[in-house]
């Protein structure tokens, strides 16, 4: 069975968390998504890496642990997952303790999605150094990890660092929630492959390269001595598009997630509609 989650950045003026969680799951849907943005710089360089430029819902989004509390809270089987947490702007100790507390609030629910950022001036502003955000978020994953799995847990890296400590509550999902990296292709599937428990490919030019990729994916895993099946694949934003949905379906993709509008209940729920449709085609 192909999984369906929605995504939407909850902002002031959109559904609320609680609107369209519950809409989602009494639809059958498995999973909602919140982007992350901690702000836009007012003088921002970096190009917006998509079309039509920067969007107001990344300037007005909330934070996602917030949103995705009261999602988790209104629901008692929908998933609830990050889309993606820019942890290498976000301490890792805090960020540990996040997740763990949202698994227990959630009753294990929370699917930890995580990617690097590619807004230079924002990940700047939080003091980290942009060229070395790749290897900041890796031994971020790394350190919470070992928060999450030791009573007394320590890390050593080159950007993160601290002698042993405690802290607790631990994830109720053992040994902790699915790290699930997101990003364009070959990188992310690098990251993803060495500490991660999924892989979200990002654009890649077209729908038909994600495709494409799956197999290049799986190979590079069992080349590196990880078994393909333990890293199952979540489609980031596909078209609308049955026969994609099923080709999807045959190569083994864990879940699609589809981005709806940040807006009101008139806008979302055709929306909503449209894509059951297709997870019902798919699916049965």
């Amino acid at each position: 069975m192909l999984k369906f989650g929605i995504s939407l950045f909850f902002t002031e003026y959109s559904m609320t968390p609680v609107e369209l969680a519950t809409e989602l799951e009494q639809r059958g849907f498995e999973s909602v998504w919140s982007g992350e943005h901690s702000h836009i710089p007012a003088a921002m360089k970096t190009p917006f890496p998509g079309d039509g430029g920067i969007k107001r819902h990344y300037i007005d989004v909330m934070d996602p642990f917030v949103t995705l509390t009261a999602a988790a809270l209104a629901t008692k089987t929908l998933k609830i997952g990050t889309g993606v947490c820019l942890i290498a702007q976000r301490d890792p100790i805090q960020t540990a303790k996040l997740v763990a507390s949202i698994d227990q609030v959630s009753g294990g629910r929370f699917l930890f999605g995580v990617g690097d950022g590619w807004n230079q001036e924002e990940i700047e502003n939080h003091g980290t150094v942009f060229a070395t955000r790749h290897k900041r978020a890796r031994e971020s994953v790394e350190a919470m990890k070992q928060i999450w799995t030791q009573s007394k847990a320590e890390y050593h890296g080159e950007l993160i660092h601290f002698e042993p400590m405690m802290a607790w509550p631990k994830p109720l999902q053992k040994p902790h929630p699915p790290v699930l990296v997101g990003g364009a292709f070959p990188y992310s599937a690098r990251r993803a492959i060495r500490y991660g428990d999924g892989w979200v490919p990002g654009s890649t030019g077209g729908h038909r390269d994600i495709v494409d990729l799956i197999p290049r994916f799986r190979q590079m895993a069992a080349e590196a001595g990880r078994d393909p099946a333990s890293l199952p694949i979540t489609a980031w934003y596909p078209a609308r598009d049955l026969a994609l949905m099923h080709r999807y379906h045959e190569l083994g993709v864990e879940r699609a997630v589809f981005t709806v509008p940040s807006a009101t209940a008139d806008i979302v729920l055709p929306a909503l509609d449209e894509i059951g449709a297709l997870m019902a085609a798919v699916n049965g």
